[in-house]
């Protein structure tokens, strides 16, 4: 069994990870398998107290004869963009995790995939994210591409990995940002105190959003980025960095605005890609969701 870690699971033990996929295993016997060195962590063995980073690999066989956690089928609604034999994009709404955690094992897209798609998902990322090659912040809504077979998986991540591919956001950030225009090349990397949090940081991997502006509010600022690089948290790190984050982002320093929403008012809303294993082109663009109409609307007569 594979499965990879993110910063919706990062920051706990290894042990303590493992405990909760096992519903029916003792921490002790979980232990005993990783000191045996059952439990692979990047290639390498671990302690048992190891702190799970984002982005880890674990592998490991079923480590004893209790039944794993299951991540079942659910019937819920999924709006399909596009879709060929070999792939779909999905429009993702705000509120919904990309893939279960083991304390979060219903309600996310990968449950709805499985009941529409069963079988026919890429499972390379392990059985947590059948199907998912990028992933969207629960709270981001947008456009999402899924592989429904390995092959595909292979080469949309190698796309994302070669930047063979223009994804571009909307959001609203607090305050009123200086430039029309700007190319924030700040390098990202896990926040030193607040593991659960990224920051830019010197030792940090190179990042880069090209960020323009389409209509100043009295205190608002309504922008289009574009990702030239996707490391986690990307544009609301680097919105942040530059003191004007994106709306409603409790985590990164926005505090809530006049308009409530939940959360961060940041959509994906435009991909243009090379349709897998041919010539052909797909672009697609989605309108505002509700909650990014709602702030919009707010501040429509407030412009500076």
């Amino acid at each position: 069994m594979l499965l990879i870690i993110d910063e919706n699971t990062d920051n706990i033990r290894l042990d303590v990870y493992l405990s909760q996929i096992y519903e029916n295993i003792s921490r002790s016997k979980i232990q005993s398998a990783i000191k045996s060195g059952k439990v692979i962590v990047n290639g390498e063995t671990k302690k048992p107290s190891y702190i799970l980073k984002d982005n880890d690999h674990i592998e490991f066989e079923n480590l004893s004869e209790e039944k794993l956690l299951n991540i079942e089928p659910e019937n819920i609604p999924i709006e399909i963009i596009w879709e060929d034999e070999n792939m779909a994009v999905i429009n993702k709404p705000s509120g919904m995790l990309t893939h279960p955690t083991p304390l979060e094992t219903s309600g996310t897209l990968v449950n709805a995939l499985l009941y529409k798609y069963k079988d026919n998902l890429s499972d390379i990322n392990g059985e947590f994210r059948r199907g998912i090659v990028h992933r969207l912040d629960r709270n981001t809504s947008g456009l999402l591409m899924i592989a429904k077979n390995n092959q595909t998986h292979e080469y949309l991540a190698n796309m994302i990995k070669n930047h063979n591919l223009t994804k571009k956001y909307h959001a609203i950030l607090k305050g009123n940002y200086p430039l029309d225009e700007e190319i924030i090349t700040e390098p990202i990397g896990r926040h030193k105190t607040q593991p659960h949090k990224m920051c830019v940081t010197p030792d940090g991997k190179e990042s880069t959003t090209i960020l323009k502006v389409l209509e100043r509010y009295t205190d608002a600022t309504y922008v289009e980025l574009t990702l030239i690089t996707g490391r986690t948290h990307q544009i609301r790190v680097h919105t942040s960095f530059k003191k004007h984050p994106v709306y409603n982002d409790t985590l990164y320093g926005a505090g809530q605005g006049k308009v409530k929403t939940e959360e961060q008012v940041l959509q994906s809303y435009y991909l243009k890609f090379a349709k897998p294993f041919s010539a052909e082109i797909i672009e697609l663009e989605i309108q505002p969701d509700e909650k990014l109409k709602k702030v919009l609307n707010y501040y429509q007569n407030r412009r500076v």
